[in-house]
């Protein structure tokens, strides 16, 4: 088994007054030759947006996007022609394919939005653009992984991405282990605590502190105290 630790104060960060981001993988103008990508997975950026500002109307292709938020209200819009609002326990995916624009606002004029935004690359090129949110009950992670991204034509729960990925999330209670089957052969594994203690193994990891695991087929992990995680399965080579 392999692994990569990034501790939380090793991620890029860049303060533009209206939004605060800091990047888990090289972004922007934060570039670490060391932290570039784990096989699919891009970008790993945390946004902090003030109240009623955001991103506006900016192009991507040939992306899998997808946002979690974790506080606030997030508002999307594309030229796809979809409009909508997404809070904690929605997921949205945006497929690029062939080419899209879109925005991302705080919906609120006095609230911050604080949001997890992915990059996945897809299993292939020139897709035809789509966009799909769901909604999940979090009680339901409570000290087991709940599904929240699964590839398109799987019959798993989640929102769906072009790409043999698997997002999972969970609430886990101090002392209790829990155990990471992988899905699919060759796989790795990218774990993100959003807050909380947990060890794997002897590699203990805190709030935004991130790990990647490959050349494995399962892994346990270990509530040091209550915690809250994000884990990301994707192919290390596409």
């Amino acid at each position: 088994m392999k692994t990569r630790l990034i501790k939380s104060e090793e991620r890029g960060f860049a303060n533009h007054g209206w939004l605060k981001s800091y990047h888990t993988f090289s972004f922007a103008n934060f570039y670490n030759p060391d932290q570039v990508n784990l096989g699919a997975l891009r970008v790993v950026n945390d946004d902090f947006v003030a109240p009623g500002m955001g991103f506006g109307k900016h192009p991507h292709d040939n992306m899998e996007i997808v946002s979690i938020p974790l506080e606030g209200a997030l508002e999307h819009g594309d030229s796809m022609g979809n409009t909508t609002v997404i809070r904690n326990g929605e997921i949205q995916i945006m497929s690029a394919g062939t080419g899209v624009t879109h925005s991302e606002k705080n919906h609120s004029g006095k609230e911050p939005v604080k949001f997890l935004q992915i990059w996945v690359f897809p299993d292939k090129k020139g897709l035809t653009p789509s966009y799909d949110q769901k909604f999940f009950d979090v009680s339901e992670r409570k000290n087991k992984w709940q599904t929240i991204v699964s590839p398109v034509g799987s019959n798993e729960t989640g929102v769906k991405i072009n790409q043999s990925s698997w997002f999972s999330m969970l609430e886990l209670e101090a002392g209790k282990t829990i155990d990471y089957r992988i899905k699919k052969e060759g796989n790795g594994l990218w774990f993100f605590v959003l807050e909380g203690k947990v060890s794997l193994g002897d590699i203990k990891l805190n709030t935004r502190d991130s790990l990647g695991v490959w050349e494995t087929n399962e892994v346990s992990i270990s509530g040091d105290e209550n915690a809250s995680l994000l884990l990301i399965e994707v192919p290390m080579t596409f």
